[in-house]
């Protein structure tokens, strides 16, 4: 027999991520509150918290003590045949959360939760009428909703999507987000853009045949493929009228925005709209663990009593006691430290320095967010509003700078924002106990990568 050739770690030829090269990522060798430390001994400082999850810091000890303690009694046991306390704690408090408008919390071991979604309010549909023919679903132009096959036929993310159509539901449409920088026409005000959104839809129901669509899908605050926009006021109420009247169910993806992100604990909350199935994920464990959640109305419950009473649907670690330890101690540290309202305060904060910093820029065309979940989008000409030439990268190379000694700072990068391909901006979303003094430094030093970048394209 042949033996197996041992591997040094570190080599990073091992690994397969995203690129078939070898991984040239830095590797992070500790992290501790805000900052991430290289192997280089580098420290930067994480004003993302990767894709806005990091909600409480690294290293934080009493959530690592607890997962530790919960080690040492229950690792895992299969949640079809068993359940666990943390699982049942974290579940109570979620609900708790919502102020009792929605009944019931299910679990997803990572990214399911919105391809969970779908299934449920399938199966919701089937159970209240045996021969519905609900199977389709209406999400938004430019969302991002997950990389399955299910959740990327939902989404509008072009360059996740494109290789893998020809795999794709045909199940799914598109209608206009509610993006005013870009969608707003020329003297039309709030109420109209709403109002002109809401008709959109509605027409969209009578297209496909309003009794054909289980639900429609929308990001209450746009993460990655938009850029931190926000619903205006009004927007979230029009569209749920519309899903009532044509008796489809609402859900709300607050995988990115929910939890406290954008100053209230659901972004929901800010508008009053309740959603008939929520889900939720980056910040619930916060990096500790790896776990989502649906939240669900007692409208949605009370339609599986009504049937067959079970959902058609299960995964072998979906209430792993490890991850739910970890959530149910990050949730914990959120209440009982005020980190939403520190959230949405500091939130004022950061909105406030990015705008001083960056908006008379030449090439920034917006700067918005809400709460610690603020965007820069670049522009080539701010009257226009077009795009920065794709051939330059800019928001790759505003990444890859701020890893640079001397510049020392982690900008989540995207591209898209202005027609699904084209597009650069970055996302900060930083940790909901961040201060008034990280925030002054990571404007700092992400206005000098912004100078910096700006600067060498200039001598190109």
């Amino acid at each position: 027999m042949g033996s197996v050739q041992e591997t040094t770690v570190g080599t990073n030829e091992g690994l397969f991520y995203q690129s078939a090269h070898l991984a040239l990522n830095p590797i992070v060798s500790s992290t501790s509150g805000n900052y991430l430390v290289l192997e280089n001994g580098q420290r930067i400082l994480d004003s993302t918290g990767g894709a806005a999850v990091s909600a409480i810091g690294h290293g934080n000890k009493r959530v690592i003590n607890a997962i530790i303690t919960q080690l040492n009694k229950v690792a895992y046991a299969h949640p079809g045949y068993f359940i666990n306390t943390p699982a049942l704690e974290l579940a109570d408090l979620l609900v708790k959360s919502t102020g009792g408008k929605l009944a019931r919390a299910l679990y997803n071991p990572g990214s399911e939760a919105v391809e969970a979604a779908m299934k449920l309010a399938r199966q919701y549909h089937i159970e209240s009428s045996p021969k519905s023919e609900r199977v389709r679903f209406i999400a938004r132009r430019g969302s991002w909703h997950g990389c399955t096959l299910g959740t990327l036929s939902l989404g509008d993310y072009k360059p996740r999507k494109q290789l893998f159509q020809p795999m794709l539901n045909n199940n799914v449409s598109h209608v206009s987000p509610c993006h005013p920088y870009r969608e707003l026409r020329e003297g039309e005000d709030t109420a109209s853009y709403v109002a002109r959104l809401a008709k959109e839809l509605d027409d969209e129901f009578l297209r496909l045949g309003p009794d054909t669509v289980c639900a429609f899908v929308v990001e209450p605050m746009v993460g990655t493929a938009l850029g931190c926009v926000a619903p205006l006021p009004g927007y979230l109420r029009a569209m749920k009228e519309v899903c009532t009247r044509h008796g489809a169910l609402l859900i709300f993806d607050e995988v990115m925005c929910g939890l406290g992100r954008t100053g209230s604990f659901h972004t929901w909350e800010q508008e009053d709209v309740v959603p008939d199935i929520q889900t939720v994920g980056k910040g619930l464990a916060a990096g500790y663990g790896t776990i989502s959640a649906l939240l669900i109305h007692e409208k949605v419950i009370s339609g599986l009593k009504g049937g067959s009473a079970s959902f058609q649907h299960g995964q072998t670690y979906q209430c792993h006691p490890l991850n739910a330890v970890a959530a149910l101690e990050v949730q914990r540290i959120i209440q009982e430290e005020n980190l939403v309202t520190n959230a949405r305060k500091m939130g004022h904060y950061l909105g406030q320095l990015l705008m001083e910093r960056f908006l008379d820029h030449p090439n920034v065309g917006d700067v918005r967010g809400r709460g610690l979940f603020w965007c820069v989008e670049f522009v080539a000409d701010k009257a226009t509003k077009a795009h920065m030439d794709p051939n330059l990268n800019i928001a790759r190379r505003m990444r890859l700078r701020g890893l640079e000694k001397g510049y020392d700072v982690c900008l989540f990068s995207a591209t898209g924002c202005a027609d699904g391909w084209n597009g650069d901006h970055f996302l900060l979303a930083p940790a909901l106990n961040i201060t008034m003094s990280d925030i002054e430094e990571i404007v700092y030093r992400a206005g000098r990568v912004v100078d910096s970048v700006f600067a060498e394209l200039l001598d190109i």
